[in-house]
């Protein structure tokens, strides 16, 4: 039996991103693992490979216990604390951008497309 063809989804076009927008912090894994790598290279000079390194890191995170990451979360919470903090002040100046542009629109239409207020006179 031949398959019926699938209706495929439209893919959604995504926005462009806006370059001044914070990145957003690393997980607490990920604060490990740039510790990590940084002593696995002192460690092992002749492994150049990024899978390899990773594969090393991702085993040696989960040998941790809860107590041995307990600092690498508390970096990540603080990164993440101050990451909300430069995204409200981000999004603030954006509204702010935003409402400034609105209303110079406004008063550039009014006073280039409104007549109403000026007499015309025809000989």
């Amino acid at each position: 039996k031949p398959k019926a063809a699938k209706a495929k989804k439209p893919v959604k076009a995504k926005g462009k991103k806006d370059p001044n927008q914070p990145k957003k912090p690393a997980t607490a894994f990920f604060i490990f693992l740039e510790e990590f790598r940084q002593t696995y290279k002192k460690d092992h000079p002749d492994v150049k490979g990024v899978a390899a390194i990773g594969k090393a890191g991702g085993d040696m995170w989960k040998s941790l216990s809860d107590k041995e990451k307990e600092p690498y979360h508390a970096k990540a919470a603080k990164r993440k604390a101050d990451y909300d903090k430069d995204l409200e002040a981000y999004n603030k100046k954006k509204e702010e951008e935003e409402d400034g542009s609105a209303g110079e629109s406004e008063v550039k239409s009014k006073s280039a497309g409104n007549d109403d207020d000026e007499e015309v006179c025809f000989l």
